[in-house]
Formats: structure tokens, sequence, C-alpha cells
């Protein structure tokens, strides 16, 4: 109970909050984001990761699925599939036959 309420005077203070910085605020907000993520410094290093990823994607999933194949090899060779065990009579049968 005591983290509905939490919950309840959370949103009601993130409403309260919200309505009294406006869509001007927002608007501030998302063009400081854009000013910050069109900068050349950022795009710059956007494009060395984007270069690192493209490079290694190859590698690791070279070594993902040479680690899969392992690991299948690994559990299907070391031991057979579990075998259901035969069923029991019932508990009536066999206090019937008792």
């Amino acid at each position: 109970m005591k983290g509905k309420i939490l919950l309840v005077v959370g949103i009601g203070i993130g409403y309260v909050l919200g309505t009294r910085a406006g869509r001007e605020k927002y608007d501030q907000m998302k063009a400081a984001a854009q000013k910050l993520w069109n900068d050349p410094r950022v795009q710059k290093q956007v494009n060395n990761a984007e270069g690192f990823v493209k490079d290694k994607a190859p590698d690791v999933a070279e070594f993902l699925s040479d680690s899969a194949k392992k690991v299948v090899s690994q559990v299907s060779g070391s031991k057979a599939p579990a075998r259901k065990a035969p069923a029991k009579a019932s508990t009536a049968k066999s206090a019937a036959a008792k």
C-alpha cells in the first residue's frame, strides 16, 4: 500500500512540475539535445564507434558461433538424453492387491 501511495504522489509531483514547465521548457531541452547530438565532436565519436562495430562484428559472430557449437557438442556428447522412468502402478491398484 505504501508503494502505491508513493507512486501516486510521484505522479502528482511530476504532473505539477511538468505543467509548470510547459511546452517551452520541453522545446528548450529538445533543442539542447539536438545541438549536442549534431556537434562535430560527438558525430566524430559516433562515426568511430560505427566503424569499430563494423570491423569487429564478423569476429564476434564467429566467436559466438564457435562457442555455441562447442557447448552443443559438450552437452550432446557428454550424456545421453534423460529417459522417463517407467510409470508406477497407481496407489489404488497396489492397495487393492494387498
